[in-house]
């Protein structure tokens, strides 16, 4: 049964990834990038210190700009980042990486683009509370005709939040790797639902269920508390590893460079199978970069529309640092740390390849390398799983109307989801994850594309004025 039910993912997973969608978020990201001159190369000094002097005196808003961006980055910085690299790889050669970095560069236009919207557009609710994101800015920029567009991006916004990004494949990547490091071969198990677990896995998820339960309870407040303390620390800590596997392997670095862009292009393919090689790498390098920063699925707009601010560019600018920081800085650190030890061709699956890179990269014992990576694991899954039930309780909001007691009843439904994710498939997970991440970039994309002019007027407008 799990052999056909993955049978028909993965079909599903090949048409909604195919050429069309890839050819439209590279081109949507290359076309803003060109109408904004490359903003995100031009204004990135300017971005960053805007990051660390927050404006706080904003008419509307519930948090800094600084605890939006940590909001953000606490719902992209995840699995991704390790395991979502490392099958990437292990798919499609270590040319997935290139087409990664490429979706990220052009991709910042992109989440400029969108954060700059959210705040154009966003509203107060009746209740005192700011909504916006791509379901606001389609409604009010494109028009009440456009209202059900809107309104399916908020459907695949809650189906990514239970289906996708924040639940199955953020518990199941935690689990995996506390069951690795603790019980690697299964020696104390239990049978639930018709299959073997290992007891790590059941107390992890458990442990896990009471955490995510405590935080998201407490509504947005908690959770940009939470995550303006964790992923500081949590990304300086993996940064920080992986460059010492980058120092420690430099003499490897300039050869893992050339085989990460001949296989990019084919080049190590069979004769006869460049194109196909090509075409694989960009899939999957693609699928999984816009699953790690999530630059045109719309899901940043959502936290950066709470920020206290009066000016669109500037919370565009600190928002497009969540691509820079989570793709183009940290994964590319993990996807060279793959390839220069070579993990991603031995057979191996998941975390195993990653947690693979660290042990041999790193000047540890093994059992302390492993144990690094699951930490780091486990707090990057952790607060994404945090920063995607705010944005689909913001889906559900738009949705219903701001109903909190439907709100209220799914933040329940998310939590269930969280428990029964440990006992997933892997590659189940994670083709679930890739289906409706792709079906909620199309309308975003569609908006992005029609109002570009209001993107462009604005960036200008604040240039002038500052």
């Amino acid at each position: 049964m799990f052999g056909t039910i993955n049978s028909i993912l993965t079909k599903i997973d090949d048409l909604v990834w195919g050429v069309p969608l890839i050819v439209m978020i590279l081109a949507t990201g290359i076309f803003l990038t060109i109408r904004l001159k490359g903003i995100q190369v031009r204004k990135l000094i300017l971005a960053f210190k805007y990051m660390f002097s927050n404006e706080t005196d904003g008419e509307h808003g519930e948090i800094s700009s600084f605890g939006a961006l940590c909001t953000a980055l606490s719902a992209t910085i995840g699995t991704g980042n390790i395991v979502g690299v490392a099958t990437a790889i292990v798919a499609g050669g270590p040319g997935a990486l290139f087409w990664m970095i490429i979706a990220a560069t052009v991709g910042t236009a992109t989440k400029y683009s969108e954060c700059l919207l959210a705040i154009k557009y966003r509203t107060v609710a009746d209740d005192g509370h700011i909504v916006g994101g791509p379901f606001y800015y389609i409604e009010k920029g494109m028009g009440e005709n456009w209202k059900w567009l809107a309104k399916i991006f908020a459907v695949f916004g809650v189906m990514v939040g239970l289906l996708g990004i924040g639940t199955f494949s953020q518990i199941n990547g935690i689990t995996s790797a506390v069951n690795n490091f603790f019980d690697a071969n299964n020696a104390w198990t239990v049978q639930l639902f018709g299959r073997d677990y290992s007891w790590t896995v059941v107390i992890a998820g458990i442990i896990l269920t009471i955490f995510v339960a405590f935080v998201i309870i407490g509504g947005l407040r908690r959770i940009s508390a939470v995550a303006q303390v964790v992923v500081p620390f949590m990304a300086a800590a993996y940064i920080i590893a992986a460059v010492v596997i980058l120092i420690l392997n430099y003499k490897a670095i300039p050869g893992a460079v050339v085989e990460i862009v001949q296989s990019a292009f084919g080049m190590r393919a069979v004769a006869g199978g460049a194109l196909g090689a090509m075409m694989l790498a960009m899939q999957k390098g693609i699928a999984r970069g816009i699953f790690s920063n999530e630059a045109g699925i719309g899901s940043a707009p959502i936290a950066a529309a709470a920020v206290q601010t009066t000016e669109p560019v500037r919370q565009g600018l600190v928002s497009m640092l969540g691509t820079v920081i989570d793709t183009i800085i940290i994964c590319t650190m993990t996807g060279l740390s793959i390839v220069i030890t070579g993990s991603w061709d031995k057979g191996l699956e998941g975390v195993a390849v990653t947690t693979r890179a660290f042990q041999v990269g790193l000047p540890f014992p093994a059992k302390v390398s492993a144990f690094i990576l699951m930490l780091c694991l486990v707090f990057f899954a952790f607060t994404t799983i945090l920063g995607w039930d705010y944005y689909s309780e913001r889906c559900l909001d738009y949705l219903t109307g701001n109903n909190q007691k439907v709100v209220r009843a799914y933040r329940w439904i998310y939590i269930a989801c969280v428990f029964i994710g440990p006992y997933m498939t892997v590659s189940a997970v994670w083709t679930i994850a890739d289906i409706v991440n792709g079906l909620m970039a199309i309308p975003n994309l569609i908006a992005l594309l029609a109002l570009n002019g209001v993107v462009v007027a604005e960036t200008k407008k604040y240039f002038k004025k500052f």
